[in-house]
């Protein structure tokens, strides 16, 4: 029984799903929008603002905290010097979905998860 427990499992177990939550969110860093269903868009979601949180605050502990979830150097520095003193000013809300539509194949709902 699943009784209290937060999160989806998306049939991975926890080392695969973390990989896979760190991969999407450097992509979704990299590229400034990414196109993927409406479940893992809805996970991402925090783990993205979470990450601009800390690139706002910008402390050498808020770096290698980023930097543990973030697989990419390059993109850890422009998060840092680019993209988060951007959001200085906004408390929050870094991140928007916009649903697309249903995927041919398997028709799970499709959305873009872009920043702000």
């Amino acid at each position: 029984m699943r009784h209290k427990l937060k999160g989806r499992q998306f049939g991975r177990s926890s080392g695969p799903r973390k990989a896979m939550y760190k991969i999407i969110v450097t992509d979704l860093i990299r590229h400034g929008k990414i196109e993927t269903t409406i479940s893992k868009a809805k996970e991402i979601k925090s783990l993205c603002e979470e990450m601009i949180t800390l690139g706002k605050k910008g402390t050498l502990h808020d770096r290698r905290t980023a930097a543990a979830f973030i697989t990419d150097k390059n993109v850890l520095a422009s998060l840092f010097t680019e993209i988060a003193p951007k959001y200085s000013d906004r408390p929050g809300g870094y991140t928007r979905i916009i649903r697309k539509g249903f995927r041919p194949g398997d028709g799970a709902e499709i959305v873009i998860l872009e920043l702000v």
